[in-house]
């Protein structure tokens, strides 16, 4: 009967792993690089100015800014600069108006172009365009996808991993051991240890971070108790996370109240920074002005937000607290993004995520070589895999690789460079996976590895030449950050090409065929 069942959940695992394995990679490496999302964001903005402008009076200068020319918006979003994100994001939604003749009845305004000031004075920013650090994080759960099938789809894969992490446990006879095995040029067992360590390794980290996926995006898979109350969507987060409802315009004009005063008694009352403000009909009497606050080093990412009257200062709302339930999920999504983790967590979290794609992809290699015969022809199968896993494990570092260093090469006025930067990495992920079905799988394993190496080790570079902020110059000017990123491209680009040099070499000799009854298979 236990042997039975070990049977059946080996082969779960073997499939539930293949069928979403190469989708899990990418969700897997993409999200880790996004723990550094802001910082990636920055890098790739070397224009941004250090900033230590407090959050109050930065949303004061945000507001200046946005007034300067009269108020024709119906909404301000602003989002206040942090210790990680050094500027202030602006986004404005225009009133409705005569010429907007394709508004549809019952239809949000689209919100103009983000606009970044400087926290300092309000005034505008001109950085290059890009997507930065976003890209990676959008990318891990919508896979470039249209809404909502990328996420559905990310969903799909997260629930084939969670089984896969089932699964793997109970099909383990010695789940202990093999922390501590690993034979190194033994093939097919090499592969097997590889995998049976990085899983077991961060066994914990693997189980929450895919379940608490799946609960960021629970209301999108399980919407029906949603839709059966609540009529409109902002009615379930007024009630749910205290969020202010549609501002109606009174159509008598008042000026709005100074905002720092109130982003102060906001942070006060929240005890925590102010994160964002959301300004609703700005110049009019029935102003609103909604404060909401940063998680910061909490671990409960949902936080309160508080309401003032724009005209008079008064509050209308104070903060709601949550009871159990969105404290659960707010937690959830906390463990998930992991930004209340201070920088040595973080790397620590960033490590672990890597064990994940090592699982990921230590998992696939083994199922190609469980079923490689010697002297056998491989079937289509087998053939297919081994180039999907070409394609994928050492295809996409190289297509990030690409993103990250067209940032740098391509002209910072350029026209539409943000879309440029992203269609590189598709162009040059996608190249590359056509390209490498010209030669041997070994060939192609270490061409695609050294090209990923190359790529990586030109960015610092490519950096040093086009602009002021190389590794030499940050080093000079202490500039932890972008010196701290130059290294880490560099220990990519060597990681890669050890990967390179490793693939070229001649095969290691057959294994044993009794290791073949300890492959989940």
């Amino acid at each position: 009967m236990t042997r039975s069942l070990r049977q059946s959940m080996a082969w779960i695992h073997s499939w539930l792993g293949l069928l979403a394995g190469w989708i899990l990679f990418a969700m897997f490496l993409t999200g880790t690089a996004s723990y550094f999302r802001p910082e990636i964001t920055r890098w790739m903005q070397p224009e941004l100015p250090m900033n230590r402008t407090a959050g109050a009076d930065a949303a004061q200068n945000a507001v200046a800014s946005l007034s300067r020319d009269g108020i024709r918006d119906q909404q301000w979003f602003i989002q206040l600069p942090n210790a990680r994100d050094v500027v202030t994001h602006v986004y404005a939604t225009p009133k409705p108006d005569a010429q907007a003749t394709d508004e549809r009845p019952g239809k949000r305004r689209k919100r103009a172009a983000e606009q970044v000031l400087d926290p300092a004075t309000g005034a505008a920013i001109h950085a290059r365009d890009t997507r930065g650090g976003e890209h990676f994080y959008r990318f891990h759960f919508q896979l470039q996808l249209p809404h909502p099938w990328g996420r559905w789809l990310a969903g799909v894969c997260a629930m084939f991993m969670l089984g896969a992490i089932i699964s793997g446990v109970v099909t383990h006879k010695r789940i202990f051991a093999d922390f501590f095995t690993l034979r190194w040029n033994k093939g097919q067992r090499s592969w097997l240890d590889a995998h049976n360590v990085s899983a077991v390794l961060a066994l914990p980290y693997h189980a929450v971070i895919t379940y608490t996926g799946l609960m960021t995006l629970v209301l999108m898979y399980l919407p029906y108790p949603i839709a059966i109350n609540y009529k409109q969507p902002l009615d379930f987060g007024r009630d749910a996370y205290g969020l202010p409802g549609d501002a109606v315009a009174s159509g008598r004009a008042a000026r709005l109240v100074p905002i720092a005063p109130l982003v102060r008694d906001a942070e006060a009352r929240l005890g925590m920074p102010a994160a964002r403000l959301v300004v609703q009909q700005p110049g009019d009497a029935a102003a609103t002005v909604a404060v909401t606050g940063s998680s910061g080093a909490r671990l409960n990412a949902r936080t309160g937000t508080v309401v003032y009257s724009g005209a008079t200062g008064a509050l209308l709302q104070p903060p709601t607290g949550g009871g159990p339930a969105l404290s659960t999920a707010g937690v959830m999504l906390g463990l998930h993004l992991a930004n209340f983790a201070a920088p040595t967590l973080r790397w620590v979290l960033f490590l672990l995520g890597l064990t994940g794609a090592a699982m990921v992809g230590t998992g696939l290699l083994l199922w190609t070589a469980a079923r490689r015969k010697p002297g056998a022809t491989p079937f289509f199968g087998l053939r297919l895999v081994e180039r999907l896993n070409i394609a994928t494990i050492a295809g996409l570092p190289l297509g990030m690789g690409a993103y990250l260093l067209a940032n740098r090469v391509v002209p910072a006025a350029a026209e539409g460079r943000a879309s440029t930067e992203v269609a590189t990495m598709f162009y040059v992920w996608g190249g590359a996976a056509v390209l490498q079905l010209l030669r041997p799988a070994r060939q192609a394993w270490a061409i695609l590895f050294g090209a990923g190496a190359a790529v990586f080790a030109a960015i610092p570079i490519a950096n040093a030449l086009t602009t002021s902020r190389g590794l030499l110059a940050s080093w000079r000017a202490g500039d932890g950050l972008f010196m701290g990123f130059d290294l880490a491209m560099l220990g990519v680009a060597a990681l890669l090409g050890i990967a390179a040099w490793r693939a070229a070499r001649r095969p290691a000799g057959r294994a044993p065929r009794r290791t073949q009854g300890v492959v989940h298979v």
